[in-house]
């Protein structure tokens, strides 16, 4: 029996993209589709290469092709074209797809930690990623990717640093060491504006920003700036991190800026002994999502590898990539990266909403 390009499409036909809730043929997912004999091959185009379920879809396609009578071999590629949110970037020579903030209402909750570790975790996945610290008064990226000094500039141009696989920016690059940033707000303003108009970024598929702490100047700045895909909140477990964590989803909320999900960092301890100490209580990030309606994206535990990581330039998910407080990172940079596929294939494609957690 002679197999055709119909039989295999009308298999895989029957295959759904578990989170877009379509199958693969309809989403035009299904690329460079080939027959020799009794061996199929075809390219599986994911919306991100941080895909958490390309394990799944990988299965169900082979199963799904399998069945296909006279059928004995299939080579499946996976690859990924990441939509664009479709929001309009102007200020920005060349097209970044996605945007992402990180903030949080108060200081001190590792939230410069989980944006470097998301952003190395998303390149490590294969896609093209930017990290912008617009923490202009405490600019602490520089120190925790090991960067110490921009690359010569490209005529009017900032060209960023690389590090990592991430294209970074930072105004710790900019001033000397030490040097305190005393500045009002339209001087703030200016810089984040620099940062996105003078700074070759080059296409990315995700540009992930670095907010300063609290609901002032920066956050607002930003959102007037760079239209952005979402938000996603960083807050510690107990009740006086909530609280200003609070304040700051509610700012993106105000800002109708999308809220990807909150992040529970410091979550906990597990001891030499085996047992687990929550040093700053337990549950609030999840409550803190329930209760605002909103997705909880996961729990960072404490690890004396992250604070060495950032103090020595080298982070988690890179120096100890199998580790508990890396793995639980991994996982929730791919959770953001489908949560705005989703996003953006639903806003271009006007399919339905009804992401699987």
């Amino acid at each position: 029996m002679t197999i055709t390009k119909e039989s295999v499409l009308a298999a895989l036909s029957k295959v759904q993209e578990p989170e877009l809730h379509q199958d693969l043929v309809t989403l035009n997912m299904i690329r460079n589709l080939e027959i020799e004999g009794d061996k199929i091959s075809f390219t599986v185009m994911l919306t991100t290469p941080a895909c958490p379920l390309r394990g799944r879809i990988d299965k169900e396609v082979r199963e799904a092709v399998m069945t296909v009578d006279g059928v004995k071999n299939i080579e499946v590629k996976m690859d990924s074209d990441v939509p664009n949110d479709g929001r309009m970037r102007g200020l920005v020579n060349m097209p970044i797809r996605n945007a992402i903030a990180v903030g949080s209402g108060k200081g001190g909750v590792g939230k410069s930690t989980i944006s470097v570790n998301i952003a190395v975790a998303l390149a490590q996945s294969g896609a093209r990623v930017g990290l912008m610290d617009a923490d202009i008064y405490g600019p602490n990226t520089p120190t925790m990717l090991g960067v110490d000094k921009l690359p010569p500039p490209n005529g009017q141009k900032l060209i960023p640093a690389d590090a990592y696989g991430i294209k970074m920016i930072s105004m710790g690059l900019l001033v000397k060491p030490g040097q305190p940033l005393i500045w009002r707000g339209p001087m703030l303003n200016s810089a984040i504006r620099q940062f996105l108009g003078d700074v070759e970024w080059g296409e990315l598929d995700y540009l992930i920003i670095d907010l300063p702490p609290g609901t002032g100047d920066a956050a607002l700045s930003l959102a007037q700036a760079l239209p952005l895909s979402g938000a996603v909140v960083v807050t510690l477990p107990q009740l006086v991190s909530l609280e200003d964590a609070s304040r700051g989803l509610n700012m993106f909320k105000q800002l109708e800026v999308p809220i990807l999900g909150v992040v529970e960092n410091m979550s906990y301890l597990d001891l030499p002994d085996g047992t687990r100490m929550d040093i700053f209580g337990s549950g609030g990030g999840e409550e803190l999502a329930k209760a605002t309606d909103t997705t909880f994206l996961g729990k960072v535990p404490i690890d004396q590898n992250v604070r060495i990581g950032g103090d020595t330039g080298k982070p988690i998910v890179s120096s100890h990539p199998d580790s508990d407080v890396a793995k639980s990172l991994q996982e929730i940079s791919q959770k953001i990266a489908a949560k705005v596929s989703v996003a953006a294939m639903t806003a271009n494609n006007a399919l339905p909403i009804n992401i699987v957690e």
